[in-house]
């Protein structure tokens, strides 16, 4: 299963049933290197059989359940414990590769099959999923226990999914017989639920947890053909959300948050010879200004509000006009204000006295505010 679909299916269990499932990162195969070939191993390093309803299921339970099928009458199997002594000697041959299943008693066989689910290095419902489990099972409905706990078991692995449906699939044929072996669901989820759905701690050793435990294998005993099948109305909104054009484009990122393309670096030119593609556009002057159209203010002064340098010698020369920048904003701009150096006359410059480098640049004038004029040491400048 894809992992959009199982996103699709938290977000209906989260949603209608209020069931938050804890997601675990998916285990790599592990390679186990021991004496034990069958029991106590990880359930990926065990030989497994392709069965075309179940899938991949390990052989030691195929071969164990088809034998007890073929006995499914004898009484109290599975709740009847078999001989230690013969175990032992089963347990030895199988991992020793021998087939020895078709000649022993089914009571062993049904204890075999308890000691491999039990002594599996991880249960084969995982711990992630035991808290999901027992909230889905106590929820009122009887329909709402069903669809949440089918929900629950398409998000398995599916290696644990395949040997939980061909386990539950045999269990339901053995209740069939209850009749002559005295089986039911009920005695049998109460024998597999240390197997299945062992519990973590003291604190869920309770009566009322183990109750629940058994009443989930209960339920998957009862209905096997719902194990792992995702419901009809889940299909249709994964079809709408996976064909929804957000989900889409999350897809196949093709929608990003921020997309900056860097501009390919031009040929580099001197200033001196290389000329500028661009060019500033020439702001209009207005013709008359009254105290009702006042410019917005902006954050820097540029060539719209002093389109010529020749305005600030003109503002800080203390000519007869005495013109602002202030009044300019208010009011009509002087006439001689917007002139070109090549108009106005050299006896109208010498106001504005020329700053250098040498020994005279220690008491010149320097600019740091409209219409203000400070000395300062031509050291500290470069501040400004």
């Amino acid at each position: 299963m894809k992992a959009s679909d199982k996103n699709v299916i938290r977000f209906h269990l989260q949603v209608i049933y209020g069931i938050h499932v804890k997601t675990f990162e998916k285990r790599k195969d592990r390679l186990f290197v021991s004496e034990a070939k069958i029991f106590g191993v990880p359930l990926e390093n065990l030989p497994r059989r392709y069965i075309p309803e179940f899938g991949l299921v390990p052989c030691f339970l195929v071969d164990a359940c088809s034998f007890l099928l073929e006995r499914v009458g004898t009484v109290g199997l599975f709740r009847k414990p078999g001989s230690l002594p013969r175990i032992k000697i089963l347990r030895a041959k199988l991992n020793r590769g021998e087939e020895c299943l078709f000649t022993a008693l089914p009571y062993d066989v049904a204890s075999l099959i308890k000691q491999f689910c039990r002594e599996l290095m991880e249960p084969l419902f995982p711990t992630e999923f035991h808290a999901a489990l027992l909230k889905a099972q106590a929820l009122p409905n009887p329909k709402d226990r069903i669809s949440a706990l089918q929900l629950l078991s398409c998000l398995l692995p599916a290696r644990n999914s395949s040997c939980l449906h061909y386990l539950f699939d045999f269990l339901s044929n053995i209740t069939q017989s209850c009749s002559e072996n005295l089986m039911t669901s009920s005695n049998l989820a109460t024998v597999f639920a240390p197997c299945l759905l062992p519990p973590p701690s003291k604190a869920e050793m309770s009566e009322g947890r183990l109750e629940l435990r058994v009443l989930v294998l209960c339920t998957f005993i009862e209905n096997p053909h719902l194990f792992g099948v995702i419901p009809k109305a889940v299909m249709d909104s994964m079809d709408f959300l996976l064909n929804f054009h957000f989900f889409k484009d999350t897809k196949r990122r093709q929608k990003k948050r921020h997309s900056f393309k860097a501009m390919p670096p031009g040929k580099a030119m001197p200033w001196t010879k290389g000329k500028s593609k661009c060019e500033l556009p020439v702001p209009k002057l207005p013709q008359e200004l009254t105290p009702g159209d006042r410019p917005a203010l902006r954050r820097s002064l540029g060539l719209e509000t002093f389109p010529n340098v020749q305005l600030f010698r003109v503002c800080l020369s203390g000519s007869e006009t005495s013109f602002s920048p202030a009044k300019a904003l208010l009011g009509s701009p002087p006439k001689d204000a917007f002139k070109t150096p090549q108009d106005i006359p050299k006896r109208e410059m010498h106001h504005f006295p020329r700053i250098t480098r040498g020994a005279a640049a220690e008491s010149s004038p320097v600019l740091t505010g409209i219409k203000t004029l400070q000395v300062m040491h031509w050291k500290k400048r470069h501040s400004l």
